[in-house]
């Protein structure tokens, strides 16, 4: 029976109408959508192709300049040159077989040791001496300029810096100028006697008189062989010895007159004195007196040199020193290596400064406190807390040296290039030189690649590690 209002009897009008038989007394609160099709799935979706769409091209490009040329290099590794044959691992055989591979690798392990250590460890010199100075800021900036020249351009630069002539390459012209501080050359290196001299060759390079001198008799020592326009400057007309009672003088000249004339072995009118020449008396294989020759050619000896044979040293004719062979066989890596630091040590002090600056001063002072020396400071407090930062720097610098090419390619002539050789210069030569062998370059790729892996494994785990930190 109904109520008026329409509600069943026995429920009051603003009361909710009772269940129907057989359905539950009360209706669940709906939760959150989560289904395929709920609002947050189709926005997470949404994100996901956002990501993707960006990503997209990256990936194409890595795929095809990256995993491809892998893959492929990988597989072109175990074919001939021709590219036809399978030879399986036999480039891998020539790799260790070949004379030539076999320096590259050394060459490259000499690389890993010496260049990134030396550039780290100056880097990290600069970075704590710079904090000591007023000009620290214009240190900092000349020692990093080099990280803006090309490798290329530096190669240039620095195959000028170790010519060979002392007039044109700097390195020659500093370690010339010190060893003949120490050792000064001889100014007439291809002098020697000429027709009828009274001087004969001795043993050793030096040359005597062919008689014993006599005291007040003027002994003549002509020379010649020196061109005109290699007499050092300065250099002055001679003029005969004077007598002098009880003494043996004499004169030391070149021989020689501009345009032909003179008479041998007589000092004539226009001829040139050879001044600082070392002058000895020998008796019985003894030196009993010597003197050099003033600038007008002419010396003068005591009476102790009467009777005796003059000696001109093998010291007056010494080839004059021409320095160190940088690019030579010997040296030409060592050499190679020192451009490449005087590049990198600029990003190694960059680095290091960064991380040094936050480096808390309270240790520092601490230890300077208790007593510490600098060098304890350095050691014990300074390079534990700049771990992280030195790891980072020397693991850049090994990846960085096992590919390094254009440096030792520049730098080195031609006739020693098999002997600063490096695997990626030999990679070079190998796939794109005069007898190319595209297989063994390969081969040679995929040993680079292997050899870089670990250092990028590692690099990869420390910045994981760094990152949970």
């Amino acid at each position: 029976m109904a109520s008026p209002t329409g509600a069943p009897i026995g429920a009051s009008a603003g009361s909710p109408a009772a269940p129907p038989t057989g359905s539950p007394a009360t209706t669940p609160v709906a939760g959150p959508a989560t289904g395929p099709r709920s609002p947050k799935a189709k926005e997470t979706r949404r994100r996901r192709l956002t990501a993707a769409a960006f990503l997209l091209p990256s990936l194409v490009l890595l795929g095809a300049l990256v995993v491809h040329p892998i893959g492929y290099s990988l597989y072109r590794s175990f074919f001939d040159r021709s590219g036809e044959e399978f030879v399986g691992a036999g480039n891998y055989g020539e790799i260790l077989s070949d004379d030539t591979i076999r320096t590259a690798l050394g060459n490259t392990a000499i690389w890993v040791v010496l260049a990134p250590v030396t550039a780290t460890a100056l880097g990290l010199l600069f970075a704590v001496l710079t904090e000591r100075v007023r000009w620290g800021t214009a240190f900092k900036l000349i020692v990093f300029m080099p990280m803006a020249i090309s490798m290329l351009a530096a190669g240039i630069i620095f195959r000028l810096v170790y010519d060979a002539d002392p007039d044109r390459g700097v390195a020659n012209a500093v370690w010339v100028g010190v060893h003949d501080t120490f050792a000064e050359s001889s100014a007439f290196p291809k002098a020697r006697p000429g027709r009828d001299s009274p001087l004969l060759p001795a043993d050793g390079g030096a040359y005597v008189t062919r008689d014993p001198v006599r005291a007040g008799v003027p002994a003549p020592l002509p020379l010649v062989g020196i061109a005109p326009e290699a007499l050092p400057p300065g250099t002055r007309t001679a003029r005969p010895a004077a007598t002098e009672p009880g003494k043996v003088t004499g004169t030391a000249w070149q021989d020689f007159t501009r345009g032909g004339g003179g008479t041998t072995n007589t000092v004539d009118p226009t001829e040139s004195a050879l001044s600082g020449l070392r002058v000895e008396a020998v008796k019985d294989g003894r030196v009993v007196d010597s003197a050099r020759t003033r600038a007008d050619g002419t010396f003068t000896l005591s009476a102790a040199a009467d009777g005796a044979l003059l000696r001109l040293p093998a010291s007056n004719f010494r080839e004059a020193y021409g320095g160190v062979e940088w690019l030579g066989p010997t040296l030409v890596t060592p050499a190679v290596i020192g451009a490449y630091v005087w590049m990198w040590a600029g990003f190694a002090m960059v680095l290091i400064g960064a991380g040094l600056a936050a480096v808390p001063r309270e240790l520092l002072e601490a230890a300077r406190v208790d007593g510490a020396s600098e060098w304890q400071v350095l050691r014990r407090i300074t390079v534990p807390l700049l771990a992280p930062v030195l790891a980072v720097v020397l693991v850049t610098l090994v990846i960085n040296v096992m590919k390094v090419f254009d440096l030792v390619f520049v730098i080195a002539p031609g006739a020693v290039q098999d002997d600063a050789n490096v695997l990626a210069l030999q990679l070079y030569r190998t796939s794109f030189g005069t007898d190319a062998d595209p297989g063994l370059g390969s081969a040679i790729a995929v040993l680079l690649l292997v050899l870089v892996a670990p250092v990028m494994a590692y690099n990869i785990r420390r910045m994981r590690r760094e990152a949970r930190r």
